[in-house]
């Protein structure tokens, strides 16, 4: 069959979407369509109509008409099952029948007409296939955008390990009664200068949002202004460390443990890679009542894959597979489908053709939704209750669910009354107030089967309802879902390939509500 046009119209005639296929003037396309309503007759069944030089196919939709254009000389047969599915896959993208919700999707709906014919030809494609299709369109989009806001969360949570490193410094300093280190008496002033210190460490990690200064250069005040000093209340670490940062400065602590920031940055790897490399991230977004009752679990999961060197380009990755919680695998569609359902091996589908170079490729993913509260990774439970004295007693409990699991620099986020100071009786773990932002910080290095639970107890002047919502944070480089990539190996004569691999399973939202 030769497909000359598809589209969409009202029963009165108005086009809403029209994809024509083979080459046409705007002209000619649109005569057949405005001749589509005259050619109608009332009180028949036909779902066609012939003109000297096409066919009209149609199908009633409510309110509308799916209508295709062939020539003649097309099978009718074939052109009504390309009328079905077209049929079928205006209701995925429209949940009314009307013009309104098919202006509003038109371009889903011309991707997906896409999907079913190309240059006048039908495809060999199901509706679940032209689904999968659509969905995978924006792929590197997302993955740029999650490289882009992994890079922001990177320099934010360093950004806030120096200025907590400075406020050291500084309280120490002030404790011995000598000047904070590298700075001296220098201030903005009209008689002082400030001169940048010697940038320490690596600041590649930094988004370029952040490495990069706001403006050019502060300009020298005209007339004496007062000289700031670290110790004064006007100013506190954080805008000491904003105005640095713009001024493009690079400030890094040379006492910070790097394997220890290195764990707090989820996806930061000083490891050193081979010319193949492997990453498997997954992040998790849950949402727990505060009586108990799992509201929502969702886990999602990526692997990709890096090759920098072109002789290693033809390969295929061997998995293990041993997830016991149900999770579906989807395939890149680039890649070989069968293989991977009866190997577990992913490879392309032309084995003739490398992978892309020097980028990070998604070839395989997952998403694993819940309601079983069994599948949560690390219990909380909090117990507010009221003493009496116009405050409340309020008792924290963790318990890790699985003794496999191993949850890293975890922080469990209190939020507290405006004022309210906590008076913390037990704590196992350490414990951080924030009176700027009003939260009570229970921070715990690991949590494994050697400390599967922990207990925390305090009391403040505020009622039940001022502890919540909870927020939850962890990272650990043993995946949720047991997949394991074992061996690499060349397509053209099995040999073994060497790789490194990466992991890293993360919150990105967990809250007790």
């Amino acid at each position: 069959m030769v497909l000359i046009a598809a589209a969409v119209c009202t029963k009165a005639g108005k086009t809403l979407v029209s994809r024509q296929f083979v080459e046409m003037t705007k002209a000619r396309i649109e005569g057949l369509l405005s001749a589509f309503p005259k050619l109608m007759s009332t009180g028949k069944q036909h779902t066609f109509v012939e003109t000297e030089s096409v066919r009209y196919v149609y199908q009633p939709l409510e309110k509308l008409y799916m209508l295709l254009i062939t020539t003649k000389a097309s099978n009718i047969l074939e052109d009504l099952e390309t009328l079905r599915l077209f049929s079928r896959v205006i209701p995925e993208y429209c949940r009314s029948m009307d013009e309104a919700e098919i202006a509003d999707n038109a371009f889903n709906l011309i991707f997906a007409f896409d999907e079913i014919v190309a240059l006048g030809y039908r495809e060999s494609v199901n509706l679940a296939q032209i689904r999968t299709f659509v969905e995978m369109d924006s792929h590197e989009e997302k993955v740029y955008q999650a490289v882009r806001q992994t890079q922001e969360r990177e320099a934010k949570n360093k950004m806030r390990e120096k200025a907590k490193e400075l406020q050291r410094q500084r309280m120490e300093a002030s404790k011995k009664g000598i000047k904070s280190p590298g700075y001296g008496g220098g201030g903005f002033g009209s008689g002082a200068g400030f001169t940048p210190s010697p940038i320490v460490g690596d600041s590649a990690n930094l988004s370029p949002e952040i490495s990069k200064p706001s403006f050019t250069a502060i300009q020298k005040p005209t007339v004496p202004a007062k000289a700031m000093k670290l110790g004064s209340k006007s100013r506190d670490v954080e805008s000491f460390v904003d105005q640095l940062k713009s001024e493009g400065e690079k400030v890094v602590s040379p006492t910070i443990n790097k394997s220890v920031a290195n764990t707090k940055l989820p996806h930061a790897s000083t490891e050193p890679t081979e010319d193949v490399h492997m990453r498997q991230e997954e992040r998790l977004l849950l949402r727990v009542g505060r009586d108990g009752g799992l509201q929502s679990f969702e886990l999602h999961g990526l692997i990709t894959l890096r090759i920098v060197d072109e002789k290693y380009g033809r390969i295929r990755v061997q998995l293990e597979n041993n997830d016991t919680h149900g999770i579906q695998l989807q395939t890149h569609p680039n890649l070989d489908k069968e293989l991977f359902k009866n190997k577990c091996q992913i490879g392309l589908k032309n084995p003739s053709k490398p992978f892309p170079l020097h980028t990070d490729v998604g070839v395989l993913k997952w998403r694993f939704q819940s309601q079983e509260e069994s599948n949560i990774p690390l219990s909380i439970n909090c117990w507010p209750s009221e003493n009496g004295q116009g405050g409340c007693d309020v008792n924290i409990e963790y318990e890790l669910e699985s003794e496999d699991k191993e949850l890293n620099d975890v922080c469990i986020t209190i939020p507290l009354p405006i004022g309210c100071t906590p008076v913390v009786n037990e704590c196992d773990g350490e414990y951080t107030h924030d009176p700027r932002k009003n939260v009570l910080l229970w921070t715990l290095p690991i949590i494994d089967s050697s400390n599967k639970s922990g207990f925390l107890e305090f009391s403040a002047t505020a009622t039940p309802g001022d502890f919540f919502p909870l927020s939850i944070n962890f990272v650990s480089k043993r995946p949720y879902a047991d997949i394991k990539i074992t061996e690499v190996h060349l397509v053209d004569d099995n040999s073994p390939v060497k790789f490194s691999t990466e992991t890293v399973f993360f919150t990105e939202k967990y809250e007790i509500v």
